[in-house]
């Protein structure tokens, strides 16, 4: 890795147009595709306890399993924010349920990604490169989706199509090729300041030598100069809304890119769940509606799928929290979703119909929600699908996630 301005100016090779920022436990990278449809998918590492998120209240069993992680109900003081009559969105989480309101949020719950693993680690890499091999892939299937959907730039196309770089330590396992990837780093490496993540154009806005240089270079891969003005740091926003409402812009402007990744980390909440886990949601809340505000018109041609490696024990442990367990929830949203109703098939929380009698049974594969998406965005078929997703033939995407 090299460092300095002069490596902002070179050009790398990538099937696709990407930039990443990292900032704490954080991430954003861009990637380029044809048309104006966007496409973002938001990893939560860590777990999300789905069943927290989103909560079956009406479920009989859930009080006896899990009493004290279960918010007040709909239309109580703090409660519950309703979601039809049976499930209600976390009160930490109004930005998603106004979404839901206007029909833009399709919760779809008890969805795992199919690995028959409660390692992190294992689960997480499944889940990016898209395969439940371990071994023999080694680029992410959004990757490989911006591959089938890239192509060289000509005349009329937006510029840079054929160029990366990534802004920051690291690139999402996601979006992850075979094609080498043009890095840069901070003179020195080491730690960095959180503060020159803040936003991949403001980056060092200030600073007279790399903010010219990180600009130039993000205009010389297709950022036009209106999507880089105006964006300075938001007061009080977190590292997640400050790149959320980053990528939004980026992604808004008619030279931009169409596909995003970013991930958000501290939703393994082993101990006092009740009390960790309402920031956090709180957190994925206020970046989302920063994607939103950020994406703007073009909200309405855009789909954001937020996943998770596997969800969390039914029962609650010993010290008021939740252990790994299988199924979770996955969130659909954007101006193009069938959303204002909860997704999947619920399993039920009755001891038999519990997975190894402590976890919420799957449903549904994390696969098959991708899959459905980018045959409904993109009009990929099923030969395209089956190789963003190796070993997946008998997984079929599902159907009716967006508005036709």
């Amino acid at each position: 890795m090299a460092h300095g301005a002069n490596l902002l100016t070179r050009r790398a090779t990538l099937l696709g147009l990407a930039a990443a920022a990292t900032m704490g436990g954080t991430t954003l990278a861009l990637a380029d595709a044809p048309g104006e449809r966007r496409f973002v998918v938001v990893i939560l590492r860590g777990a999300l306890d789905g069943m927290s998120a989103v909560v079956p209240y009406g479920d009989p069993d859930l009080m006896g399993l899990r009493g004290g992680l279960v918010p007040k109900r709909p239309g109580q003081e703090g409660g519950l924010l309703d979601l039809g009559g049976f499930f209600g969105l976390h009160p930490a989480m109004p930005n998603l349920h106004a979404m839901y309101a206007a029909g833009d949020l399709l919760p779809i719950h008890a969805v795992s990604n199919g690995t028959g693993t409660r390692s992190h680690f294992v689960a997480q890499d499944r889940l990016e490169l898209g395969s439940l091999k371990d071994g023999g892939i080694t680029s992410g299937w959004l990757n490989r989706a911006a591959g089938l959907l890239g192509r060289p730039a000509q005349d009329g196309q937006r510029p840079g199509s054929e160029t990366a770089l990534a802004v920051g330590s690291s690139l999402p396992l996601l979006l992850r090729g075979p094609a080498p990837v043009g890095t840069w780093m901070p003179p020195g490496g080491g730690k960095i300041d959180p503060s020159f993540y803040v936003e991949l154009a403001a980056l060092h806005a200030s600073d007279p030598t790399t903010g010219p240089a990180i600009a130039v270079a993000l205009r010389e891969r297709g950022f036009s100069a209106e999507a880089l003005a105006g964006m300075a740091p938001l007061p009080n926003q977190g590292a997640f809304s400050s790149l959320c409402a980053a990528g939004g812009r980026l992604l808004a402007a008619p030279t931009g890119p169409r596909l995003a990744a970013l991930e958000v980390g501290g939703w393994d909440t082993h101990a006092h769940q009740a009390n960790r886990l309402p920031p956090v949601l709180k957190t994925l809340d206020d970046g989302l509606a920063g994607l939103k505000d950020g994406l703007g018109e073009q909200w309405k041609q855009t789909v954001v799928l937020v996943v998770t490696e596997f969800g969390r024990t039914v029962r609650v442990n010993g010290t008021q929290g939740t252990d790994h367990g299988t199924a979770s929830v996955a969130f659909v949203l954007g101006g193009r979703v069938a959303g204002g109703r909860v997704g999947g098939t619920w399993p039920g929380l009755k001891q038999a119909h519990l997975f190894e009698n402590r976890d919420l049974t799957p449903t549904a594969d994390l696969r098959g929600v991708a899959k459905g998406l980018l045959a409904q965005q993109f009009g990929l078929d099923s030969a395209a699908l089956n190789a963003v997703f190796p070993d997946s033939a008998t997984i079929a995407p599902m159907r009716g996630l967006l508005r036709a």
